[in-house]
């Protein structure tokens, strides 16, 4: 069986990753390319080798399955209009930008029994998995705290515009850890106590981010989601987590794989990176979702769960004390 995959919206820079993932599976076959801006849908056509379809509901009788892209704030509109069609759905993060999305969307994954997975590709790194196998062996004893960071650049654009967003950096990079925390802990933080700034860019939105999260078990976690890595930087950002536990440390740097180049020709050093293809394997994990109409290793209940705690930092620093997730 070949899945064929429609593209919702090409705003999200992770777009071309997913195409990428899907064009090497023997078991996708993309149909084509919606964007609610046709010139942008056009010029994605073209570069991608793909039609453009001139409409959702075009593009949704086409094909089986979607992958979304498009601004945070379209999400629950185009993934439940999706899901009613009886179509599965990939979204990318945020799965949606306020609860009341959240639970629709949600809801209607349930009622439609397709698939709707959350696009977080950290839950795929090798890395974690081995972090995550050690811990739960009781190699570190009980875990007592964890101290975790998600830095990236500031992408600009639609990512700027909160109207868009739904914020700034801890929108975009909060979910990616809290949804690691999520597994590895195996519960859901009670509260959230955050500060943000925009000292970085001097933007109208948040390009600083520092959340603390408390758990049922009282088990405490520190996240820095900032925009605070230059565009000269060696990659794109990072995804670090320290966990510390009764009887020893696990420390992990998903990125951190690299090969540092000196050469007596040019006299210069280089660092090369290099890392799994999490992008790729989240997708054949959809792809396979979808061919055994099986719950995705990364549900839409997981979206859902991530974005609340972002969502309740933003009330947290509203209110400047903390909030309830």
């Amino acid at each position: 069986m070949s899945v064929r995959v429609g593209l919702v919206g090409v705003a999200h820079l992770h777009i071309w990753s997913y195409v990428g993932g899907l064009k090497a599976s023997e078991d996708a076959e993309i149909i084509g390319v919606w964007d609610h801006e046709p010139v942008r849908a056009s010029e994605f056509a073209t570069a991608a080798e793909v039609p453009a379809f001139p409409t959702l509901d075009a593009l949704l009788a086409a094909c089986d399955a979607i992958v979304i892209c498009s601004e945070n704030v379209f999400h629950a509109r185009q993934g439940i209009a999706a899901l009613a069609a009886g179509k599965h759905v990939l979204c990318e993060k945020p799965l949606v930008t306020s609860l009341e999305d959240g639970e629709a969307m949600v809801r209607a994954g349930r009622e439609s029994g397709a698939v709707l997975m959350t696009a977080f590709p950290c839950r795929f790194s090798p890395a974690y998995h081995r972090l995550k196998a050690r811990a739960a062996s009781g190699e570190i004893g009980k875990i007592v705290a964890v101290c975790a960071t998600n830095h990236g650049g500031c992408p600009g654009g639609w990512f700027v515009d909160a109207a868009l967003s739904g914020g700034g950096a801890m929108i975009d990079h909060t979910v990616h850890v809290a949804d690691l925390l999520r597994d590895l802990l195996g519960e859901e933080p009670v509260r959230v106590q955050a500060q943000i700034g925009n000292r970085m860019y001097e933007r109208d939105t948040d390009d600083i981010a520092m959340v603390t999260l408390e758990y049922p078990s009282s088990v405490f976690a520190t996240l820095d989601s900032s925009w605070s890595r230059p565009a000269s930087y060696k990659t794109w950002g990072d995804v670090t987590m320290r966990v510390i536990g009764e009887k020893g440390i696990l420390e992990l740097d998903m990125f951190g794989q690299e090969i540092h180049h000196y050469s007596n020709r040019t006299m210069r050093h280089s660092v090369l990176g290099f890392k799994s293809n999490d992008d790729a394997a989240m997708i054949t994990a959809f792809i396979q979702a979808v061919i055994r109409r099986e719950e995705p290793p990364v549900t839409g209940e997981d979206g859902l769960a991530a974005a609340k705690v972002a969502i309740a930092a933003y009330r947290s620093v509203a209110a400047n004390q903390f909030a309830a997730v």
